[in-house]
């Protein structure tokens, strides 16, 4: 847990290395579990005859998957480490998606949409925890490990599957979507070991007292946690039915592709557009800035819906939108004790968890009602704008802790 030594040990030894291990645990849990389904949704709903409501259904199962798994995350926090409940979420979490491709019944897509997000919110909870440990000495370094976790983690996955599922629903047709399943559940295989290892690294010795935690200033923090809450439900719109509008506008699967790949790319780049601001500002105006830019770049698809608008909607989305977790846990670092960090990171994800249940149902059920997708979209965006707003109320609680 934070403020243990670990002095001799591989993370003091090779941050950076095991840093790339829990970014690519968050590639499984984020880029792959919950993000790949909106690449697969179109030749999935096609072949099962699904409306925009039943496919939204599925990422809201997804959703309410990842909201058991962050209570559990926040009940289990204090009495498992937060490495063990890493490993535990990345070994579920890659059965979980090498199952959803045995079977096309709505009933076992949604088993396993639920599975995989409540196991992916133990790894996505407690590697934000741990990577708030490494570089202690160091706050420039320590604003970009966080950063780089959440965007490197997210943008590898979503860069490398969106440049492969695209491409190979074309080639082999839209009844090939067991087989991306496949491919993403042994992709996660081949990250696992290495993710694993960094995990395990950073758990604390066993003599190791378990520090007492401290009660969250819960009502100091509201701005910042209203602003999150947007942030769940108003992004995953995107990222649910982006290739399903493309669909719609005519785009092939090569623009398709290409258009993932770019905004895959850019959440690869993003810790090094935010790491000056994060390392700066210990207020709410980095997550008010990063709520515009995604609002911005969720409305940029609708109004610009060829190939130039969608480019440029995908780097500014891209460029932004996983740097929202980023904010919050670089928020919790510089204002809380380190005692408090695994219970803060696990609070912001359980408003996040409950708010993104509510995005992908309600676009669907808003896409059918109107015919138009994009009436979701950008109903997205102007949910997002509102918590940039409000996040922008969100004082600093107290100096830098460490």
């Amino acid at each position: 847990m934070p403020g243990i030594e670990w002095r001799g040990s591989a993370a003091e030894r090779h941050p950076w290395l095991v840093l790339l291990g829990l970014a690519l645990g968050l590639c499984i849990t984020n880029g792959f579990a919950r993000f790949s389904y909106g690449l697969l949704l179109p030749a999935m709903k096609a072949e099962m005859g699904w409306s925009y409501a039943q496919a939204g259904w599925l990422n809201t199962a997804n959703a309410l998957g990842y909201l058991a798994g962050a209570v559990a995350t926040m009940i289990l926090i204090g009495r498992i480490s937060a490495a063990r409940l890493f490993s535990i979420g990345l070994v579920t979490t890659t059965l979980a998606l090498l199952a959803t491709g045995l079977e096309p019944a709505l009933w076992w897509q949604t088993l396993w949409r639920v599975l995989a997000g409540a196991f992916g919110a133990l790894s996505f909870s407690s590697g934000g925890a741990l990577a708030a440990q490494l570089f202690p000495e160091s706050p420039r370094k320590n604003a970009l490990a966080i950063a780089f976790l959440f965007g490197f983690g997210g943008g590898f996955g979503i860069m490398l599957a969106g440049g492969v599922l695209p491409l190979m629903l074309d080639h082999y047709g839209p009844g090939s979507w067991p087989m991306g399943w496949v491919l993403v559940g042994l992709t996660c295989t081949a990250f696992a070991p290495l993710s694993l290892w960094a995990g395990e690294s950073l758990r604390p010795p066993r003599t190791a007292a378990r520090p007492a935690r401290t009660p969250l200033p819960v009502g100091r923090m509201l701005p910042e946690i209203a602003g999150y809450a947007s942030f769940g439900m108003g992004y995953i719109v995107y990222l649910t039915f982006l290739s399903a509008w493309m669909t719609e506008q005519g785009s092939g699967a090569g623009l398709i592709a290409s258009v993932w790949a770019l905004l895959g790319a850019c959440l690869c780049l993003s810790p090094f557009v935010w790491r000056p601001v994060f390392a700066r500002f210990a207020t709410g105006l980095p997550l008010a800035l990063i709520l515009i830019c995604i609002a911005a770049g969720s409305a940029l698809a609708v109004v610009f819906p060829a190939g130039p608008g969608l480019a440029v909607s995908a780097v500014i989305f891209g460029l932004s939108v996983f740097m929202a977790p980023g904010a919050v846990t670089n928020f919790t670092r510089q204002n809380l004790t380190p005692e408090s960090w695994g219970a803060a990171i696990s609070l912001y994800t359980v408003v996040f968890a409950i708010t993104q249940t509510v995005g992908p149902v309600a676009a669907g059920w808003l896409g059918d009602a109107t015919g138009n997708i994009g009436n979701g979209l950008l109903g997205a965006a102007g949910i997002l704008s509102a918590g940039a707003f409000v996040a922008l109320a969100q004082r600093r609680i107290g100096g830098d802790l460490l």
